[in-house]
């Protein structure tokens, strides 16, 4: 792994929730084209927890191939069952990808000695030629490989050298660097924080794996690379002007109800396969239980994306020279926006 932005790719949908094939293979070409680092394929962000194993083998063969020798590719290949997530590295060893993320076993929470020995320490050793990073993600997991056993991990296997925290914790992101060393790679795995933990000197971070890369691949690996050289002013700059759509990958909004207000979350990748619609890109409905966006949240979404768009209209024009739309009329198509909310 090389430091840098990757983009936690989307699976683009039909109606019927069937692979968009070709949609997959334009929104692969899109990212290649516009520079991105890396992409890693059936993450949380590509719905793999919806993935039957035929779906998930399709995504890693199909990113491995067009992608090979155009930029990084990465296999997400973690469950909470080690014996399938053995299987899914298999595969992906077997198409050659770059490395395998490998999230945190999620439901049956294991303790972090567990994860380590039951789990990452059994992939890595199995496939010691294939670098393996550790998802750390316990708001989905309500699991956590923690630092002193990540560090363990990295000790006892030489194949684990990263790691993609999105705990959201700059604590946690501080006792990683203590406990890893200096050499240890950190990449973000939330969009608001790249910033943040790429300039803090207790953490940095070398780069991020990325959800708001797939409409912006250009412009979050000029931020990352700006950030890795040092360029604080004007990576400051860029973080600025980007930091409203940041902020949109998971929406938070107070709904009513004749029971009383209740909060509604908009999760990962909800907003962002919106987003997508709303810009004419591939990208379809999410899977169920994942359904729509509330009025509430569809009006944050779509407020934010016309400002940005009237102060950095340079943001989407990538978008709109590859796929051919008019980002304004795509903005104010409101008989279609309509369909995308409850």
């Amino acid at each position: 792994m090389k430091s840098g932005c990757y983009t936690a790719l989307i699976s683009p949908f039909n109606q019927a929730g069937e692979f968009d094939q070709e949609g997959l293979k334009k929104l692969l070409a899109f990212q290649i084209q516009n520079g991105i680092t890396g992409i890693l394929a059936t993450g949380t962000t590509g719905e793999s927890p919806t993935f039957k194993w035929s779906d998930h083998d399709f995504v890693v063969t199909q990113v491995a191939k067009t992608a090979k020798n155009k930029c990084l590719r990465i296999a997400g290949t973690g469950t909470n069952n080690t014996q399938e997530a053995l299987e899914a590295t298999e595969h992906a060893v077997k198409e050659g990808v770059d490395a395998v993320l490998v999230v945190d076993p999620y439901y049956n929470c294991p303790s972090s000695l567990e994860i380590r020995k039951e789990y990452y320490e059994v992939i890595a050793k199995q496939f010691p030629d294939m670098e393996l990073i550790p998802y750390i993600i316990p708001g989905r997991t309500s699991s956590q490989l923690l630092p002193q056993d990540l560090a363990i991990l990295a000790q006892n296997c030489p194949n684990v050298s990263s790691v993609k925290d999105a705990t959201g914790n700059l604590d946690n992101m501080k006792f990683i660097r203590q406990c890893c060393g200096p050499d240890f790679m950190i990449f973000s795995g939330d969009d608001g924080l790249i910033y943040d933990i790429m300039t803090n000197q207790e953490i940095r971070a070398c780069g991020a794996i990325s959800v708001m890369s797939n409409i912006l691949p250009k412009f979050m690996t000029k931020l990352v690379s700006l950030l890795s050289k040092g360029d604080i002013k004007e990576a400051g700059k860029l973080h600025d002007a980007l930091k409203p759509l940041l902020n949109l990958v998971v929406i938070t909004t107070q709904e009513n109800s004749k029971f009383g207000p209740v909060t509604c979350k908009a999760r990962n990748p909800l907003p962002i396969k919106t987003l997508m619609r709303v810009l004419g890109m591939p990208s379809g409905p999410c899977r169920r239980p994942l359904g729509k966006m509330t009025e509430k949240g569809f009006a944050i979404l779509l407020d934010t994306v016309k400002k940005v768009s009237a102060s950095n209209p340079e943001f989407f024009e990538p978008i709109a020279s590859y796929f051919e739309v008019d980002i304004e009329k795509q903005l104010n198509d409101s008989a279609f926006h309509r369909t995308l909310i409850y």
